[in-house]
């Protein structure tokens, strides 16, 4: 269920909403290219990033023994976690029009997926999924495999930035829900390390 914003709600989105409609507009025009209009579409889809998640797994479960599958269920728990109160806590409870789908936006906009989700634009689902979980394997994995850790920010980064590029989240959408995902990967990999302990090679 949906439930209608308060007032004050409404007034700091019509706030920030000329800054945020700015950088829409850029990103998704003034600073596109033939090149990101035919590869960001792929990069918010789950099936491009199959290969990465199969090589993690495979990864820590050959060199981390036990602690490897706990690790597995600590990425469950992440991406349970940052899905239930981005998608489920806060989305019901603070209604904001996607672009795609505000009278205004939409026209101004282009577009590169084939549908427009109706649910709340805030907080991103997509920023907030992936950056708990590049902060969760970053937390974890950095003293294993060193500054390669970085890349995990990199990779949560293009995807957050994709769902502003096609058009179905505005910036400071992302933003939130980058935030918000940074915190809850921070919180499970101390409770990770608190539990089961660093990861070493068995």
């Amino acid at each position: 269920m949906i439930v209608d914003p308060p007032c004050c709600l409404l007034t700091f989105w019509h706030l920030i909403q000329p800054f945020d409609a700015w950088l829409i507009t850029h990103i998704n025009q003034d600073w596109s290219t033939p090149f990101l209009d035919t590869v960001l579409p792929f990069m918010r889809e789950t099936l491009t990033w199959v290969p990465l998640y199969l090589f993690l797994l495979l990864f820590v479960t050959t060199n981390f023994g036990i602690k490897g599958w706990w690790w597995v269920m600590g990425v469950v728990l992440c991406a349970a976690v940052s899905d239930l109160i981005s998608s489920q806590l806060i989305k019901p409870f603070i209604m904001r029009t996607r672009p795609c789908q505000d009278d205004i936006m939409g026209p101004q906009l282009r577009f590169f997926i084939n549908y427009c989700p109706r649910s709340s634009s805030f907080t991103s689902s997509h920023a907030t999924n992936h950056f708990a979980q590049a902060t969760f394997f970053y937390a974890t994995l950095r003293p294993v495999i060193g500054k390669w850790a970085n890349l995990f920010f990199v990779w949560a980064f293009i995807i957050a930035y994709t769902q502003v590029y096609v058009g179905v989240h505005y910036p400071f959408d992302v933003f939130c829900g980058a935030l918000l995902g940074i915190g809850i990967g921070l919180v499970l990999s101390k409770l990770f390390h608190k539990r089961i302990g660093m990861l070493t090679v068995s």
